[in-house]
């Protein structure tokens, strides 16, 4: 990272940051193309280690993705404010950023699909207690990142 001095390292901040991110907008390689998607997300953290979950239809462009090339980046922002300046160049901005990559595979198993559901219900709605029907989690794909590799910067 070019500006160490905004470089944020220590683990339980990361995810303090992370979740407070609404958002978590994934990059997939297509060919000479970028594929960036926005998307809701739900992530853990254990032992040093973090996934983030994610659901969607079963079938589009980021399921092909998925299962073609099984890696992505990702990027997740909160906090912007713009920090006005005399000048042009004395402008600056206030904001947290959390970026990296990883592996991406679908979720299969109906355990750990529930759990997922439930990491990205809490996420968004603060509540842990859904209840998922078998019918429910056949209807909807959901797949996972472990992350690889993650850099978390701030500048207030």
């Amino acid at each position: 990272m070019r500006r160490s001095d905004r470089e944020i390292r220590e683990a339980e901040r990361i995810d303090a940051i992370i979740s407070s991110c609404h958002c978590c907008r994934l990059g997939f390689c297509d060919g000479k193309d970028a594929y960036i998607v926005p998307l809701n997300f739900g992530f853990c953290s254990e032992g040093g280690k973090r996934a983030f979950y994610f659901h969607s239809a079963k079938e589009g462009r980021k399921i092909e993705l998925i299962a073609r090339n099984g890696h992505a980046g990702f990027e997740l922002d909160t906090g912007y404010a713009l920090k006005t300046g005399e000048t042009a160049c004395s402008h600056s901005a206030r904001f947290q950023s959390v970026i990296g990559n990883g592996t991406v595979s679908f979720v299969e198993e109906a355990a750990e699909k529930e759990t997922a559901l439930r990491l990205l219900m809490e996420h968004n709605t603060g509540r842990a207690d859904w209840e998922f029907t078998p019918a429910m989690l056949d209807a909807v794909c959901v797949f996972r990142l472990d992350v690889e590799e993650i850099a978390c910067k701030e500048h207030l």
